[in-house]
């Protein structure tokens, strides 16, 4: 009995250590904020092409945990989105979320009239299958928006 007690008890400590590192990958908003700001600096020095290219590789610079940079276009048309690679290239403009937002319309909005900020929608999360509240930090840079979000 004792050899058995101490094998769960050494399974679930292993477990724990497993499942801890896949929970602390969550993004907060600051880390999302200064992931973008770390992507801008990127393509304002190797210009859009390279940059495209680098955040849209999963297993690039800005792919961290949870985290991705997105790029989307003022006319509406996603350039980067690691998350949903099927969707690159297609003018996402008016696809509402789950609650019927249309976040990406505000985001093109505050981009133009700040520059940049902060946009609140919902979305699936893929780590835990579920539609919840996320917020985004977008900036402008020319005639694209580079973003990155954070699961509330």
């Amino acid at each position: 009995m004792k050899i058995l007690l101490k094998r769960v008890v050494i399974a679930v400590v292993l477990c724990l250590f497993v499942a801890v590192p896949a929970f602390a990958q969550k993004t907060t908003p600051e880390q999302a904020k200064k992931l973008v700001e770390q992507a801008v600096a990127y393509m304002k020095a190797n210009g859009e092409e390279k940059a495209i290219k680098e955040f849209s590789d999963p297993k690039g610079q800005f792919t961290k945990g949870d985290a991705y940079i997105f790029v989307l276009a003022l006319d509406g048309v996603l350039r980067a989105n690691v998350a949903r690679p099927e969707l690159v290239g297609k003018n996402v403009l008016n696809s509402p979320d789950s609650k019927g937002k249309f976040h990406r319309k505000e985001m093109v909005e505050l981009a133009n009239s700040k520059g940049s900020g902060w946009v609140e929608y919902n979305q699936l999360n893929p780590a835990t299958k579920q539609d919840e509240p996320k917020i985004s930090y977008i900036q402008k840079v020319g005639n694209l928006i580079v973003g990155c979000g954070a699961y509330k």
